[in-house]
């Protein structure tokens, strides 16, 4: 029988050091948004339909021009190389294995270059507007050429959450994985890492000028608000990603699930809209699609399968959540995620 997600889980738990497992793991403030993305999907009922031949059912999903076996991305993480010793090249190994997209965090453990040379499947590279903007056009042509098919701007990131829980407890990053994507590109000491902090000053204009640059569509990731959502689209936005961060930057944050609607009915079909926070499960990731949503984001698990056995872990992650998806949506009575709609969603009693 092969490892659920819980068995990843409990297993990372008992082999990456407390310190590594708390950083993951953590959340911004008291950890109320946290706790709630897990159960916010489950606020939702479903109205399945009956009669319909589900006989064979067809994952198969494109985001901008980019067909993959299934609507499950990797979201974008930091330091992989904590958690296992072939760090993000093992991740886009697995997720690409699985016919799944990555998306590389500017925080990566190796360099972009290496990442790309390891994919089996396609990636995003994930950015964040830095102090310098030159390093951040930098990285995305780095990735560009790398291999990566898209842009994703992270905008939530203004400055970063504080995680009381874990406030005294410092990791240790080695330094052949801290700013392993930036060092060239850094005048040394302080000042070469200050410039590499994240731009509190970024404005919508930073969305057109990233795509100029690197040549690639740039997806927004970090929005909660429909009006947002427009307002990045208008600027040039390819696509965005309805998300509060995995709990780590402004708690008490509304769970992404509780504003998917707004979103979608904001943009009105113009770009694809992804959802990311607590996706545990099929039944999760059917109800962000028959709300509207294109794909969803997965995070923590797929950390906690690269812990507990590399690749071939994150594949099994990755298949599991594609075969529960699988299931329900036949059980649901589709055969497709494009089968779905609002109408078979509703808000569960109160």
């Amino acid at each position: 029988m092969l490892p659920t997600l819980a068995d990843h889980a409990e297993t990372a738990r008992a082999v990456l050091p407390p310190e590594v497992w708390d950083y993951y793991a953590a959340g911004s403030g008291e950890e109320t948004t946290l706790q709630e993305a897990e159960r916010s999907w489950g606020s939702y009922r479903l109205r399945p339909r009956v009669l319909r031949d589900v006989s064979v059912v067809d994952l198969t999903t494109e985001l901008l021009g980019v067909r993959v076996a299934s609507p499950f991305v990797v979201a974008p993480m930091a330091f992989h190389g904590l958690a296992h010793a072939d760090a993000e090249c093992a991740t886009i190994q697995g997720a690409g294995d699985a016919g799944c997209l990555t998306v590389v965090s500017t925080r990566a453990s190796r360099t972009l270059e290496d990442i790309g040379g390891a994919s089996t499947g396609p990636w995003w590279f994930q950015a964040y507007l830095m102090r310098d903007r030159g390093l951040t056009e930098a990285l995305t042509q780095r990735a560009a050429a790398a291999g990566a098919r898209a842009v994703v701007l992270t905008v939530d990131t203004p400055y970063v959450g504080r995680k009381n829980k874990v406030s005294g407890v410092r990791i240790a990053v080695p330094d052949d994985q801290y700013l392993v994507n930036l060092a060239q590109h850094l005048l040394p000491g302080a000042v070469g890492r200050e410039s590499a902090e994240q731009d509190p000053s970024m404005t919508p204009d930073v969305i057109g000028r990233l795509a100029e640059i690197s040549g690639l569509p740039v997806v927004v990731k970090g929005v909660l608000r429909g009006d947002e959502a427009l307002r990045c689209v208008e600027a040039g936005a390819a696509g965005v990603v309805v998300s509060n961060h995995g709990g780590r930057q402004l708690d008490r944050a509304v769970p992404a699930a509780h504003v998917l609607p707004d979103v979608l009915d904001a943009v009105g079909g113009r770009v694809p809209v992804l959802v990311d926070g607590g996706i545990r499960g099929g039944t999760d990731a059917l109800v962000a699609l028959a709300l509207g949503a294109d794909a969803v984001l997965v995070g923590r698990p797929v950390l906690w399968a690269l812990a507990a056995g590399g690749a071939p872990s994150v594949r099994v992650a990755l298949d599991a959540l594609a075969d529960d998806l699988r299931h329900v949506l036949a059980v649901a009575g589709a055969t497709r995620p494009a089968d779905l709609d609002a109408t078979m969603v509703v808000p569960a009693p109160r």
